[in-house]
């Protein structure tokens, strides 16, 4: 049973998906900051830095939303970068913050599917993902296509949530995400579903090893797990 935003409707996980990341769009950047205490940019910061040595020059951004991690991403000085996202919402704020700063011509941002991506094989020398991989309707089929349109060589660098697994990191973590996060949220975003997705999505995700195990099984080897901040979240890297 996949977990989704909206219980009571029948929609796919995928259309509800979009049809949340629509409704809290125009908060999504406010709300992500707030509720991560700002952590969450380091975060993107450390997972840019292990494409450092690799230079790629075409780099896919999946679940961009509003391109926060596709900006981290220009650090590493790529001629492209191509954002998808299933949801238009976050894309149109996406696209004002792009003309705001200046970088439309080299931050692309598409309405599409991670888990049927619009691109040849062997494209992009680089496909990164912040906070979406959880969001799929088919986990091992969005991977395993960012494999494809991967050039071979090429590396996957995935920034998720995972469990804290440490007393009492443990403990807070699960006192934060399941009673004040949601109230937060809500009241922000006027979703009342929205904030109670993240824990719930956040605890059913394969995390730490169990991920890993997915991305070696669509084909990815030299895979690493670094856990961040007392394992709040974690950095994957997979290779073509």
């Amino acid at each position: 049973m996949s977990v989704v935003p909206y219980k009571d409707k029948q929609d796919p996980k995928k259309a509800q998906v979009a049809e949340m990341f629509n409704n809290i769009s125009s908060k999504y950047d406010l709300l992500n900051h707030v509720l991560s205490l700002g952590i969450d940019i380091i975060w993107r910061k450390k997972a840019v830095q292990m494409l450092k040595k690799d230079h790629p020059k075409l780099i896919l951004d999946i679940a961009t939303g509003t391109g926060d991690f596709a900006i981290e991403a220009l650090a590493l000085n790529p001629d492209k970068i191509i954002g998808v996202d299933i949801s238009e919402g976050m894309l149109s704020e996406g696209r004002k913050k792009m003309i705001k700063r200046g970088l439309s011509d080299k931050i692309e941002m598409l309405l599409g599917d991670s888990e049927g991506l619009q691109f040849e094989d062997n494209k992009f020398d680089a496909v990164i993902v912040s906070f979406g991989v959880r969001n799929f309707e088919n986990l091992e089929k969005g991977l395993a296509d960012m494999y494809r349109v991967l050039k071979p060589g090429g590396k996957t660098v995935i920034l998720e949530f995972s469990k804290p697994k440490a007393f009492p990191m443990k403990q807070a973590y699960a006192f934060y995400s399941n009673a004040i996060l949601p109230q937060v949220g809500k009241i922000v975003s006027k979703d009342n579903s929205a904030y109670t997705y993240l824990p719930e999505s956040v605890q059913a995700f394969p995390d730490g090893e169990d991920f890993l195990a997915v991305l070696k099984k669509v084909g990815f080897h030299s895979t690493v797990c670094k856990p961040l901040t007392f394992g709040i979240s974690s950095i994957y890297v997979g290779q073509k």
